[in-house]
């Protein structure tokens, strides 16, 4: 069974100031989730799934699934703060859902054979779908086997403000040790500096391993997510701002030993919109790749 790419689209892109998951980036109005799912297919996988809000619907399916529905197959799930499992309560000023973990709960009746968790407005390359697709298909049958793939910190950064990225460190064995999510990360004085849990700040080396939300999991992952993300309700509900990241999630199952996770190494170069400003240098990389041949100019014929 071919794996299935699992793309999270539902957020606002409140730093970026609008939808950024459907913004034209390529030269015949090509968005970045359109590259995702061109590397997707020719990786080998069989299936793209997007986690959106019911009010993104219409738009979504207008255009993605007209565009590419016949490369592969396509579903739709839906994120929203009321999916919340019974019991369980919440702050009623809260305006947005859960974060990314969340997200990747929504598809817990719709995927059933391992498979990658992307974000919509992430550029992650070529050699990375390659790499996590080997990986995937290796996983077919088997539970506990999960991977990340990791970025080098000073290819990730922002000129234009501060981003959030998942700080990995692993063991002799290549697994993945522990990962950290850091929500205000920037440049400064030659480093990226960042704020600790404590308010102190923290700094690191451009070349540390981060987690740009590229991960790799078997099925087994929603029944954990499940059970931690009752816990994580229990200790967090009443918080109007706290999020249910994978890295948080992934990191509870390393340290409970639940789980392996595999860190994959990339070729490949990582870009992304987190700002408006980032938009002009997303397009000129896209411009360059397809001079290489990397992409044709026309991605869906």
């Amino acid at each position: 069974m071919k794996p299935t790419l699992l793309i999270l689209a539902a957020g606002m892109g409140s730093r970026y100031g609008g939808l950024k998951q459907m913004d034209a980036v390529g030269p015949c109005g090509e968005a970045i989730l359109d590259y995702s799912v061109y590397d997707a297919v020719r990786a080998g996988f069989g299936k793209v799934v997007f986690v959106i809000r019911r009010d993104f619907e219409d738009a979504f399916r207008k255009v993605f699934e007209r565009r590419f529905g016949s490369a592969i197959e396509v579903g739709f799930v839906f994120q929203s703060i009321t999916d919340v499992p019974q019991g369980c309560s919440y702050n009623p000023d809260r305006t947005k859902p859960w974060g990314t973990n969340h997200a990747v709960l929504m598809a817990a009746g719709t995927i059933r054979e391992p498979f990658a968790a992307i974000n919509a407005d992430d550029f992650y390359g070529k050699d990375s779908y390659a790499v996590l697709a080997q990986f995937l298909q290796g996983a077919e049958g088997k539970t506990n086997s999960y991977c990340v793939v990791a970025y080098r910190l000073g290819n990730t950064l922002s000129k234009y403000g501060s981003v959030a990225r998942g700080i990995c460190q692993q063991d002799a064995g290549g697994n993945l040790q522990t990962v950290e999510e850091f929500t205000s990360v920037e440049e400064r004085n030659g480093k990226a500096a960042a704020r600790g849990k404590d308010g102190a700040e923290v700094c690191f080396d451009f070349d540390t391993p981060v987690s740009m939300n590229m991960w790799g999991f078997t099925p087994d992952y929603f029944e954990y997510s499940e059970q931690y993300f009752k816990t994580f309700l229990a200790q967090n509900g009443s918080d109007p701002k706290a999020e249910f990241f994978i890295p948080l999630m992934v990191d509870h199952l390393i340290k409970t030993r639940k789980a392996e996770v595999k860190m994959l190494r990339t070729a490949s170069q990582w870009f992304g919109m987190t700002y408006q400003e980032d938009k002009a240098a997303v397009k000129q990389e896209i411009s360059n790749l397809i001079k290489a041949g990397v992409y044709p100019e026309r991605l869906w014929e």
